[in-house]
């Protein structure tokens, strides 16, 4: 693979509009804010220095410069890839991008999607912004989602916690889960789109999903990679399957009474505890994963009748 090498200067054009926005988040990141002649501002802060000119001309700088405009300018303010993600390397050819959300949540369901796009709509994906959905916020990936399910053909397989449970007793295996809805969705989109070409953002040994593609007689020519979300299309299925678990969390949590947190962490097993004292052992039936080691942690400290 040939690394690109990045100037050492970024400039773009910003919409003036988004000045105030832009000034006030560099504060809350806490940026040293001046005034230089012929700018708006200019931010700075250690390894990165952002200046706003008059005309609408962006420039950033500094050593630090390429973290800040992935993981903020491009996802917040510009809403467009082109520096970290150019695409001269991309596949513009139709096909399905597969992805997961929520296998590491304990609470919650596991959702897994399937999403089909022409050369035009990959384009266009690029156009909206669309990234893997680790860069975005709960309320950025929402948005997304809403976009994108309105323009392109997706499923989304979303196994709530009492049948994904059932499940898991069956296959004793996560990744032979996750292989089995993988191929369902990716068999059903298939059918529905008559598209024969897919990429997965690979995680297990490529025979997993072989065998299951293989077992539900799909034919489909599938690229699994490392890092599959760097496809847009795949990147695409990932905001919509995370979108639907964290729709899928919110009604556990309505259909409960008790706002049920993400992730597994001492957060969560605090939660786990809390609610465990209030409803009694059997709601983790319900809304969590319970062949996670945290039920055990929580069963463990929740208070004896």
């Amino acid at each position: 693979m040939i690394e690109i090498m990045k100037p050492s200067v970024f400039t773009a054009k910003l919409d003036l509009g988004l000045a105030p926005k832009l000034e006030e988040d560099l504060k809350n990141l806490g940026f040293e804010i001046s005034k230089p002649i012929h700018t708006l501002f200019s931010a700075k802060k250690k390894g990165v220095v952002c200046t706003l000119y008059e005309s609408g001309s962006l420039v950033v700088q500094g050593k630090e410069k390429d973290e800040f405009i992935e993981f903020y300018l491009e996802p917040e303010i510009l809403g467009a890839f082109k520096y970290t993600h150019p695409s001269a390397d991309l596949d513009t050819t139709a096909h399905i991008g597969l992805d997961e959300a929520g296998k590491g949540d304990f609470f919650g369901p596991l959702c897994i999607c399937a999403l089909f796009a022409d050369a035009a709509g990959i384009g266009k994906l690029q156009e909206m912004g669309v990234k893997d959905s680790k860069r975005f916020s709960d309320e950025s990936i929402l948005k997304l989602a809403r976009k994108i399910r309105a323009a392109y053909s997706y499923t989304v397989i979303r196994l709530f916690p009492s049948k994904y449970n059932e499940l898991y007793a069956r296959f004793k295996n996560l990744n032979r889960l996750l292989a089995w809805a993988h191929a369902s969705a990716l068999g059903d989109l298939s059918q529905k789109t008559g598209c024969k070409k897919a990429i997965l953002d690979q995680f297990a040994e490529k025979h997993v999903v072989e065998s299951a593609l293989k077992q539900k007689r799909i034919e489909v020519a599938l690229e699994q990679r490392v890092r599959g979300e760097e496809d847009p299309v795949v990147a695409a299925a990932s905001i919509l399957a995370r979108a639907a678990f964290l729709e899928g969390l919110e009604t556990l949590s309505k259909e409960i009474g008790f706002e049920l947190p993400k992730g597994a962490s001492a957060k969560v097993l605090s939660a786990g505890v809390k609610l465990v004292a209030q409803k009694g052992p059997d709601v983790l039936d319900k809304v969590a994963k319970t062949h996670f080691k945290t039920k055990g942690e929580i069963l463990a400290r929740a208070p004896k009748d």
